[in-house]
């Protein structure tokens, strides 16, 4: 039988679809993405697009294709359980159980049971899974931590990722040498609150980057999000010291303002965060820092915005992803006054990626004539993509070999892409 897999959303969906694809695979299934006989829909539900793309994609699988078995699970799923009780789903699950997808799959083949799964809690076990090898990217993601325990006002995933868990030490370093046996050189390590891996043991996120960087063929070791809050003084002496960490960090923001944070229940002040950058930039002045900002939470006046505008500027972010504050049903931020009309929200969501594109220009200018290693990840016929180990993107005009390390002079900006040519070829 074949089935095929479609992932919405972050890094840790990546992740368990990359599990579910492996188990099903080991078990027999053929890989197909035409009208596979089995469809499998990990869902997101960041924001209400997420949630109604998500369903979207479900009605057009029932539609389009009414006789294959279909599989929901995800955050959205876990978000609108009754939603999706009504559409007629083989299989529905919430974020648990991604990695028994092929004994639900074989019950439903010999009962033909609707199948549905829901725990309706936060405190769950971490689901132990582990994946070889990644098929659909150079990088390899390994996650390492689920749930989070802040509760910004505005935020609905605490609620359907559960309480904070992570990944056995351990059993982490074992699919790290397991990922770089099947030639992986970068492994980004990811979760829904990463930074707090670890928490209340004797080991930490710095442990676990510092072990991983002992182990052999692997090149560079990347986060893909990391709160500021986690940035401590044994964060920043490993990251000092360890060269394998990538110079790039992925730091949500969220607002530009004080007044703002405090409403969305944030864990910081500006003050404290631009004191973490400057320390950041002396350990590494030419570090990437990128950021999330969301636009129109409720009591962002236009002045408040103008405020976050400026903070973006001045701290210097290479890059912001910027979203229109979308409600939450179940979030504090919901239940608040003074919310920012939808027409408004794009207008400065617009405004903002304006700005964020000029800072992407002068971040990637500064590297124009440099020599830096670039991993590459696509290569067409007569080009290859990659990225430095402070995520720029850089194409360069010629075929060489994917997953492979090439040095690379910077000759041009182009669309926030920098092209280069071969060291030797200078």
């Amino acid at each position: 039988m074949t089935f095929y897999i479609k992932t919405l959303g972050c890094k840790v969906n990546l992740y368990e679809s990359e599990i579910m694809r492996e188990k099903m695979e080991e078990a027999g299934f053929l890989f197909s993405s035409v009208h596979p006989d089995i469809m499998i829909i990990n869902t997101c539900s960041v924001t209400n697009v997420a949630d109604k793309k998500s369903q979207k994609m479900v009605r057009h699988v029932k539609r389009n294709d009414p006789n294959t078995i279909l599989v929901v699970a995800g955050c959205s799923s876990e978000n609108k359980e009754e939603i999706y009780q009504q559409l007629d789903i083989d299989i529905l699950l919430g974020n648990k159980d991604k990695s028994q997808i092929v004994d639900l799959i074989t019950t439903y083949l010999k009962e033909h049971q609707k199948i549905v799964r829901f725990y309706h809690t936060r405190r769950l076990p971490f689901e132990d899974m582990s994946v070889n090898r990644f098929r659909t990217h150079t990088r390899a993601f390994l996650k390492i931590q689920d749930g989070c325990d802040n509760f910004c006002s505005y935020c609905i995933i605490p609620f359907v990722r559960g309480s904070i868990r992570f990944k056995d030490f351990q059993k982490a370093l074992s699919e790290v040498q397991n990922l770089v046996n099947h030639g992986h050189k970068e492994i980004v390590l990811t979760g829904i609150h990463t930074g707090s891996y670890g928490m209340g043991t004797d080991y930490d996120l710095s442990s676990l980057l510092h072990e991983m960087s002992k182990i052999d063929g692997l090149e560079r070791i990347r986060i893909s999000s990391i709160e500021i809050t986690d940035l401590n003084e044994r964060f920043l002496e490993e990251f000092s010291n360890n060269p394998k960490i990538c110079s790039h960090f992925h730091i949500p923001l969220q607002a530009g303002s004080d007044e703002i944070l405090q409403k969305m229940n944030r864990k910081y002040d500006l003050n404290f965060f631009e004191q973490k950058l400057k320390q950041i930039r002396e350990i590494c002045k030419d570090v990437n820092i990128t950021t999330d900002v969301i636009v129109g939470h409720p009591y962002e006046t236009e002045e408040l915005f103008l405020k976050t505008l400026d903070t973006v500027k001045r701290f210097g972010f290479s890059k912001i992803h910027a979203f229109p504050y979308s409600v939450r049903e179940g979030t504090v931020a919901a239940r608040m006054d003074s919310q920012v009309s939808e027409e408004e929200k794009k207008m400065r969501n617009r405004r903002l990626i304006q700005v964020s594109d000029q800072l992407e220009h002068e971040y990637a200018i500064q590297f124009l004539n440099h020599e830096m290693d670039v991993l590459i990840e696509k290569v067409e016929e007569d080009f290859s993509i990659g990225h430095t180990s402070n995520y720029l993107t850089v194409r360069i005009s010629k075929k060489l070999e994917v997953g492979m390390i090439y040095s690379v002079r910077m000759k041009e900006v182009y669309e926030n892409q920098l092209l280069g040519v071969l060291k030797e070829e200078v």
